[in-house]
């Protein structure tokens, strides 16, 4: 039995035949009504009579054998609909039309299959082929802190992936391998979701995802490319590099729009694992398993103004219990507030939050506050984007929870970015960072970096 997936170019090939015969008929017609075509007939008719009769029977097998061919290209589509109904069929249309050849019976197998599928979502092969699309920097860095040297380094290549897997079920993901400071490189999956779009006010994501702090933490994931400044503020660093904020979560997130009108508000809700607090040496992300059985919660609502393009503003709450070794647990209550503008080749980001820790006991406790804010501006001139950024974070070294080298830090940045091409990027930075604690109570570094997407 021949295989149903080439019908469709058995069926072009019956056309193509088709359509030379109809051709060759329509120049004979009009032939024969010009002028002289009395002396065209008669040429033809001595053809005719000059006709082999052997090459007039390989003619008649020839058209026998299409005859035959057609019939099997119309089996065969009747099979392909039968086991597949809501595939687009393709009309044949033959000069003498046989009677219609009852398909063969699916196996029991087959057809439950197509009768669960059909229930669900609709799922299109030719549309769930996953798209990758890469990103990857390198830095040479040089700083007068002490104990540090000046280096080049590999930075993180980023693998995004996604897939469409029927118009509502969306998949996404980052990969990402980097070096830590053992020089050895690992695998991170940085993002993994599953999303399902209800409709536009109603999206369910579950997976791991970048939680919805402020702005700047979904804004900008994990490509260099894809921002302005060479790396991130102090207040959203990653947590294996000294990070002060939950960046990543484990869980389920809502989100969509509210009817609003012209303020173009918008809705995130997530409910995570939240961040491991035990022990410093953990992974601070809880990929598999809870430290404790409170659920971290964060909800955020911002609004983007039809009458100022490029502008929104929004406010975010994050939620959580925290259980540090040998303490009592913390409450922990993150509160951020954000103002941004990108439009008319203009930048300004400004965003500060609030962490206040509050540990549980019976006894009057002391609350920790940890203030931070960064503003940041540039303005592109062709494929140059010079930018300015100020930021400051006050972590008490003496906290319920330890922060890794953070206390008290707050400085300037200076740079420029430049767009070698759709794709490149190179970008030279200047910080200086002043602090409280630590081996250096101020330092400065200088980064060259050259980024990419492929």
């Amino acid at each position: 039995m021949r295989n149903p997936v080439f019908a469709p170019r058995r069926i072009q090939l019956v056309h193509q035949v088709s359509a030379r015969l109809c051709l060759r008929l329509m120049l004979a017609s009009m032939l024969s009504m010009l002028p002289g075509a009395s002396f065209l007939w008669a040429q033809q008719i001595d053809a005719q009579q000059d006709f082999n009769p052997q090459t007039a029977q390989v003619l008649m097998q020839r058209i026998d054998q299409l005859e035959a061919r057609l019939k099997e290209v119309e089996a065969a589509l009747a099979r392909s609909q039968a086991l597949n109904p809501s595939a687009p069929t393709t009309q044949v249309v033959a000069q003498n039309p046989e009677p219609p050849v009852a398909p063969a019976p699916a196996p029991e197998h087959q057809a439950e299959a197509v009768a669960t599928h059909a229930e669900g979502e609709p799922m299109d092969l030719n549309k769930t082929l996953m798209q990758i699309r890469g990103f990857a920097d390198t830095d040479l860095t040089g700083s007068t802190l002490k104990g540090t040297h000046t280096s080049f380094s590999l930075g993180q290549v980023n693998l995004f992936i996604t897939s469409d897997l029927s118009d509502k079920l969306k998949f996404l993901s980052e990969v990402v391998f980097e070096a830590g400071s053992d020089n050895v490189f690992g695998v991170d999956i940085e993002r993994l979701l599953l999303t399902y779009k209800f409709n536009k006010y109603v999206n369910l994501a579950v997976g791991r995802y970048h939680t919805s702090i402020g702005y700047y933490n979904t804004a900008y994931h994990h490509s260099t490319w894809l921002q302005t400044a060479v790396g991130r503020p102090f207040l959203f660093r990653f947590e294996d590099q000294g990070g002060i904020l939950p960046i990543h979560n484990v869980g389920a997130t809502l989100s969509g729009q509210i009817p609003s009108g012209r303020l173009g508000l918008h809705y995130i809700a997530e409910l995570g694992n939240g961040r491991a607090t035990s022990s410093t040496q953990s992974e601070p992300v809880q990929n598999e398993v809870d430290e404790n059985t409170h659920k971290a919660f964060n909800f955020q609502i911002f609004a983007r103004p039809e009458a100022l393009p490029g502008l929104q503003t929004g406010f975010s709450i994050y939620r959580d219990l925290l259980t540090p070794a040998a303490q009592p647990s913390v409450n922990q209550t993150i509160l951020d507030y954000y103002v941004v503008y990108n439009g008319h080749n203009y930048q300004w980001l400004n965003e500060a939050l609030l962490i206040r820790e509050a540990p549980q006991g019976p006894s009057p406790t002391t609350t920790f506050n940890i203030p931070g804010f960064y503003t940041q501006i540039s303005k592109r001139f062709g494929a140059y984007t010079p930018y300015f950024r100020y930021q400051y974070v006050n972590a008490p070294l003496n906290g319920p929870v330890f922060y890794t080298n953070v206390g008290l830090q707050y400085g300037p940045s200076v740079g420029i970015r430049y767009d070698l091409s759709d794709f490149v990027a190179w970008k030279v930075q200047y910080d200086y960072t002043s602090r409280k604690a630590g081996p250096s109570p101020s330092y400065q570094t200088v980064t060259l970096q050259a980024c990419f997407t492929f």
